[in-house]
């Protein structure tokens, strides 16, 4: 992987200009990044069997779904707990949810009533995957997220990042309360500015960039192109 480092807006542009100027689609792109993640989680389950995948309501969720489906073809037991309504999934994320349930995957809702149901999930299992909150966070981790991450630090298990750590923003690097503390975070295209930051390494534990099927050379035309959003 090259030594890029890009900003929230600029893995936006990324993204944009492999789906406009490429045609790669958005779903190919959760894909790879899922299909990525999955293969760093079976290195950190060693002999262990047993995963819980944490998801939000967007697109890190749906990279969630991307990787629970990986593992279970894998012979790993997988199950996911979704914050909030699969009714409200859009886009990407609706896609890959649909095909876990058609696969007859474990999809549970999360709600923090359930708190105890979750971290009893959570302290049962080998490793859990954190997919609630992406590169887009910044600011305050608000309800169900923040029950759902104080759970995952609770769990007492090695805990993988799917792109950021929930609750850490990825431009400055700065941890909210809560913020998940990862074992592993694997970041997708290229690594991300606050991920590097002092600030940010607890949180982040090990950090792994996994390819998403972009070229390098786009990741490094859009590092050196200020966009209009930039700065801002």
């Amino acid at each position: 992987m090259s030594d890029v480092v890009l900003t929230r807006e600029q893995v936006r542009r990324l993204d944009g200009l492999a789906i406009e100027e490429l045609g790669i689609p958005g779903v190919v792109l959760m894909e790879n990044a899922g299909r990525g993640a999955a293969e760093q989680v079976r290195g950190l389950l060693g002999d262990g069997r047993r995963v819980r995948i944490v998801c939000g309501g967007g697109n890190n969720g749906g990279d969630g779904f991307v990787i629970a489906r990986h593992l279970h073809n894998a012979g790993v037991e997988v199950a996911c707990w979704l914050l909030g309504s699969a009714d409200d999934l859009g886009g990407d994320a609706a896609t890959n949810h649909a095909i876990c349930r058609a696969m007859g995957l474990t999809v549970e809702r999360y709600d923090p009533s359930r708190q105890a149901a979750l971290l009893a999930a959570l302290k049962g299992c080998d490793v859990v995957v954190d997919a609630i909150l992406g590169t887009g966070f910044r600011g305050e981790v608000r309800s169900p997220a923040d029950r759902a991450i104080a759970a995952i630090n609770a769990s007492g298990r090695p805990v993988l990042a799917v792109d950021v750590p929930s609750g850490l923003d990825c431009d400055t690097g700065r941890p909210a309360e809560p913020c998940v503390q990862a074992t592993v975070t694997v970041t997708f295209a290229a690594a991300k500015v606050g991920l590097l930051a002092a600030a940010a390494r607890e949180s982040v534990g090990r950090l792994v960039v996994a390819s998403i099927g972009t070229p390098p050379e786009l990741a490094e035309r859009v590092a050196t192109t200020k966009g209009t959003n930039e700065g801002k």
